[in-house]
């Protein structure tokens, strides 16, 4: 399955590092854009996060060279959103052959124009959850494995549901770590 991540779901960290761990177990292909990329990069830069963003994504540009796609013109102009902004993230989508779009901004994009290409749209914490109740132990290994690097930061993982809700997936928190 190939899924194109926006810029939203790169930045912040948690909930990147969940969902590259994730594709880098082979559950899903990750695509993204340069422009999506860029877009990521200067999120982390209004933060002074630039040189560590930079770095990630070389990182992730090595580590998923097939992800990087490229989207035409004549996609971009055949295209209507609420937010124009957006249509270079749903173009790269069609034009990178994706099966599902994996966004935070959900409002920008009606399922209606994506079921037209044939895309589904995600939010990361139902996707994740799915995948979690598909490969049980899979996620968790991911999620120990970025808790685990949290903590390497000096991140408190004390509260790893609490972690979770911060990071925008609280039904996938509440799923893994119910009391």
């Amino acid at each position: 399955m190939k899924v194109l991540i926006d810029a939203c779901v790169l930045y912040p960290t948690v909930l990147r590092e969940i969902v590259i761990a994730t594709a880098d177990r082979g559950l899903f292909m990750p695509l993204w854009s340069e422009r999506i990329l860029e877009e990521w990069r200067r999120a982390a830069e209004k933060r002074g996060e630039t040189g560590i963003a930079e770095v990630e994504i070389a990182d992730l540009k090595v580590r998923f060279p097939a992800a990087m796609v490229h989207s035409t013109a004549e996609t971009e102009a055949r295209l209507s959103l609420p937010d124009a902004d957006d249509i270079h993230v749903l173009a790269a989508a069609i034009d990178g052959g994706a099966d599902e779009l994996l966004t935070l901004n959900l409002r920008d994009f009606p399922t209606r124009t994506l079921a037209r290409d044939g895309i589904q749209l995600r939010a990361p914490d139902t996707f994740l959850l799915e995948q979690f109740h598909n490969d049980y132990s899979t996620l968790k290994d991911v999620l120990d494995e970025v808790l685990d690097k949290a903590a390497g930061h000096g991140i408190d993982t004390s509260h790893p549901r609490g972690l979770m809700k911060r990071a925008r997936l609280p039904r996938l928190g509440k799923a893994v770590y119910a009391s």
